[in-house]
């Protein structure tokens, strides 16, 4: 069984430390940042979102169990107070050896309850284009495309 638990102090060290790379990757992969750059920029990017690490207001971070097993977290913006019913997700992980056994899929439906109890009835996300597994996990939950950005290396 699944379950979404708020991120404790100590889970969301080990998920900051992850994600900064893991994002900075990304950003490489898509060309908007150099080698030089990425962990610095990606760094900067999360201490301007989690200020307060994970008690930053209207964001909510979990970790996502099988059992008592971490296998992941996720990460849920409430856009109070500009638009309170709206939800974003800002990042969504289930740890490279956990994948391809459903856990994504049961995390998401998990997030939309706990989204609903909070008020919310919409949530949107980004995607990096290169991610195919994560685009067809959020097809097959019914996330449609809003928005399309293109780019080429010249």
């Amino acid at each position: 069984m699944i379950t979404l638990q708020p991120m404790n102090q100590e889970e969301f060290k080990q998920y900051i430390s992850y994600a900064i790379e893991d994002f900075a990757k990304d950003k490489i992969a898509s060309g908007n940042w150099s080698e030089d750059e990425a962990i610095a920029l990606s760094k900067e990017s999360f201490e301007k979102e989690l200020p307060e690490n994970e008690k930053t207001k209207n964001n909510h971070l979990f970790s996502i169990f099988q059992n008592e097993i971490l296998v992941g977290m996720i990460w849920v913006l409430q856009k109070k107070p500009k638009i309170p019913n709206e939800g974003f997700i800002y990042d969504f992980l289930i740890f490279d050896q956990y994948q391809g056994q459903g856990y994504g899929k049961k995390a998401m439906k998990e997030l939309e309850i706990i989204s609903k109890g909070l008020g919310m009835n919409k949530i949107g996300l980004h995607v990096f284009g290169h991610n195919k597994i994560a685009r067809g996990l959020y097809e097959k939950m019914g996330y449609e495309i809003t928005n399309i950005t293109m780019s080429k290396m010249i």
